[in-house]
């Protein structure tokens, strides 16, 4: 299956961000949304130096690299391709610090890095050509952005993205504890922080079997299996020490 190229997915992602944060309420310089920009541009910058060293030099050149936090009581975070990511304040408490932070924008800078976004809309496009009806008539552009909110499930209760697959969330847990590990974060944090949105989630929450997210349990355990990996992977960038669990500011 072809990936829609950066070309074309790029200039509908950041559209489609710049729609969320008008439809959304951006907080801006408080200690909280200036600790979202730090962390995300620190991760971001950690993700450029891993590249760069496993032969991926200049991947994210045409990456804007964006973090905001949004004003909804909502335990949620996403990324879209191209480096634009949102934060909702209701998963603030569940991160708890900056490593818990540090541990969920690895994660979505990740998923940013890897293509899942593209995967998932090549998937949606190919699924919707092979189901057209006949007689419906598309611009190559309103096509491509149709698949693109599908893909992204854009305005469902979701709040701007659907979740990954259980392979790409797994995926996305490895790459993004190396990221914060590199940047300076404790990527022991990555278990504790699942502990966190156990107990969060009140047991409610469906057996993996029906789910397109790893089973908490599943989770925990892969998350203290990459920690060990992932500091051995900060090593090779002179990082072996990392910062403390430094709480979240008002």
């Amino acid at each position: 299956m072809a990936i829609v190229p950066n070309n074309q997915i790029l200039p509908m992602s950041f559209q489609q961000y710049e729609q969320v944060k008008e439809q959304s309420t951006i907080i801006t310089e408080t200690p909280r949304a200036e600790m979202i920009k730090r962390i995300g541009n620190e991760i971001a910058q950690a993700a450029e130096q891993w590249l760069d060293a496993n032969g991926y030099k200049n991947y994210t050149d045409n990456y804007k690299w964006e973090f905001v936090l949004i004003d909804e009581n909502t335990v949620n975070a996403w990324a879209m391709p191209g480096g634009k990511v949102a934060f909702y304040t209701g998963i603030l408490p569940v991160a708890a610090n900056e490593n818990g932070i540090a541990t969920i924008m690895g994660h979505e800078v990740a998923h940013a890095l890897a293509n899942h976004g593209q995967q998932r809309m090549s998937a949606s496009t190919l699924q919707q050509s092979l189901g057209v009806v006949g007689g419906a008539i598309f611009s190559e552009d309103q096509q491509q952005q149709e698949y693109f909110n599908l893909a992204y499930g854009l305005g469902s209760q979701y709040l701007g993205m659907l979740p990954f697959s259980r392979k790409h969330e797994t995926e996305a847990d490895e790459i993004g504890l190396k990221l914060m590990a590199i940047a300076g974060y404790d990527p022991d944090e990555g278990s504790e922080l699942w502990k966190r949105m156990d107990q969060a989630s009140g047991g409610n929450k469906p057996p993996e079997f029906l789910s397109t997210h790893p089973s908490t349990e599943n989770r925990i355990e892969n998350l203290n299996r990459m920690s060990s990996l992932a500091k051995e992977e900060a090593k090779k960038f002179g990082v072996t020490k990392f910062k403390p669990n430094t709480p979240i500011s008002d």
